[in-house]
């Protein structure tokens, strides 16, 4: 039988929207999307760069509850404020998944409030990390 776990932080936004922080179905590990908010001093950084490692931070913690880790994310989803800060933000992602090589959708919605200026939500899939990988090219 399948195992589900719920993964919760205790989050004022959690409780409220009734979301878990991870779901994780067998091996299929579901991230929700995250902001930049630092778990223990409740604080945002302004800088966009800061608020995308914390992201990260975030993130990396969350997937260790479950036994997993960056490198098993096959999927992330990142969502960009202001479409200005696109680059900056995907030369800091493109630092964090260089090897790991995700599929990735970016898009610039208007995100819960202004000061969230990049929220990611990713997939992992518990062990990808250690899986032999195949590249190849194609063109599409």
């Amino acid at each position: 039988m399948t195992t589900i776990t719920k993964i919760k932080t205790g989050s004022k936004f959690e409780d409220h929207a009734s979301y878990s922080r991870i779901v994780a179905v067998g091996d299929w590990i579901f991230v929700s999307n995250t902001a930049g908010r630092n778990p223990e001093t409740k604080e945002i950084p302004e800088d966009v760069i800061e608020q995308t490692e914390q992201v990260f931070a975030n993130i990396e913690r969350a997937l260790a509850a479950v036994e997993s880790c960056l490198g098993d994310v096959v999927v992330s989803r990142v969502f960009i404020q202001d479409p200005a800060d696109t680059e900056a933000v995907m030369t800091c992602i493109g630092g964090k998944f260089r090897g790991i090589d995700p599929t990735t959708t970016v898009t610039c919605p208007p995100l819960g409030s202004s000061v969230y200026k990049v929220e990611l939500e990713v997939t992992a899939y518990r062990d990808a990390s250690k899986a032999e990988i195949t590249y190849k090219t194609v063109a599409i």
